[in-house]
């Protein structure tokens, strides 16, 4: 089932924004194998689609996100699907409709179970992970996850565990110089020299260490500013890219900004402020090593596979933010081995796509 159900989800094209029609094949596809569904309007968006498992024990949410990245030049193979040995390219197979096909599969098995052997199951798939999670924050809002006990998001993981992540901002940085002619600059104040020599030291901020999930970053995503005819420039401004670890907040990233720019000296006003976004700010999260879920899901693996899964962090940002802080449950992210995300010719394993579904479904099972 879940192989072909990643030919099916593959085929649907569901950039952010138009995850409309992958959204109701999975909402008829639940409906028609009889299961409680309902849909959640994310607008401008496709819908988020909720099923339920009602069982016994604790509640268990999985998670996976309908939506793709718009395709990148350079495809050698066809971004609605196509196999090769064990490889199925497209876009969105590995990012994440295999993961996505694995949950699904599994949650209809999980159905033909009697209720007393699996746990209570919420089955999401929701819309706009890859822009500002919209879908995921409309399902927190609502309420429906407040009674979960654990979220198993199907992140691409390459089969490791993920028990964390670092957070992030995206900073604004404005400059403000002084106009004069470009033939005596030194009458003005170039904003655009100023920024370039702020953007540039970065990398002298001392960045807080955290134990599992390492150092947070800086990256200058865009810069400008230009000038007025044969004029020093006085307006510049870069977006910076600031991945955070836990202990790392708003306050602490413009103090530790404003303080470079002090030390370097630099001329002209500065103003740091947040990139606006329609949703919260993405945090950093960890689960436990020795959490309850965390070792049944040990277990489970080490009977599967004959060893315990590999355990990493992840270096980005993504929908189980959401889940491990403003949801605030554990949340573990496990997913198929694959590769080429975001870019031409991705690809995922069917083989392990099955291994997956497999370990997903003993580890629901194992949770009575």
């Amino acid at each position: 089932m879940e192989v072909e159900l990643l030919r099916e989800l593959v085929s649907i094209e569901s950039p952010t924004g138009e995850e409309g029609e992958v959204s109701a094949f999975i909402r008829d596809f639940l409906i028609e194998r009889g299961l409680e569904v309902e849909t959640l309007p994310v607008e401008g968006f496709g819908d988020d689609v909720i099923a339920y498992l009602p069982g016994k024990g604790p509640t268990v949410v999985l998670n996976g996100h309908m939506d793709t990245v718009r395709a990148s030049e350079g495809w050698s193979k066809n971004p609605l699907g196509e196999l090769d040995g064990d490889r199925f390219y497209g876009l969105g197979s590995a990012d994440m409709k295999a993961g996505l096909a694995a949950l699904l599969s599994a949650f209809v098995e999980l159905g033909e179970l009697p209720r007393k052997k699996r746990p209570n199951v919420v089955f999401t798939a929701v819309s706009d992970e890859e822009g500002y999670s919209r879908g995921a924050w409309e399902l927190i809002k609502s309420g429906k996850l407040n009674g979960a006990d654990l979220v198993l998001v199907a992140e691409p993981s390459n089969e490791e565990l993920v028990l964390g992540a670092r957070g992030r901002f995206v900073v604004r940085v404005s400059v403000e110089g002084k106009k004069a002619h470009a033939a005596r600059p030194h009458l003005g104040i170039n904003a655009v020299e100023e920024l370039g020599r702020f953007v540039g030291n970065l990398g002298r901020i001392r960045l807080k260490r955290h134990g599992k999930l390492g150092r947070g970053s800086y990256c200058t995503l865009h810069i400008e500013g230009s000038a007025d005819g044969l004029s020093v420039p006085d307006e510049a401004m870069a977006i910076i890219d600031r991945h955070i670890v836990p202990g790392e907040d708003w306050e602490k990233v413009k103090n530790e900004l404003l303080a470079l720019w002090g030390r370097l000296g630099l001329r002209g006003n500065v103003e740091i402020s947040r990139f606006e976004r329609p949703t919260p700010e993405m945090l950093p999260y960890t689960v436990r090593e020795n959490n309850r879920f965390v070792n049944t899901f040990r277990s489970v693996h080490r009977a599967l596979f004959g060893k315990d899964p590999e355990v990493s962090y992840g270096k980005s940002v993504g929908d189980f933010n959401y889940f491990g802080t403003y949801l605030g449950k554990p949340t573990l992210v496990y997913g198929p081995i694959g590769a080429n995300w975001h870019s031409a010719d991705e690809w995922v394993s069917v083989s392990s796509v099955r291994r997956v579904k497999r370990l997903y479904l003993e580890f629901l099972r194992a949770l009575v």
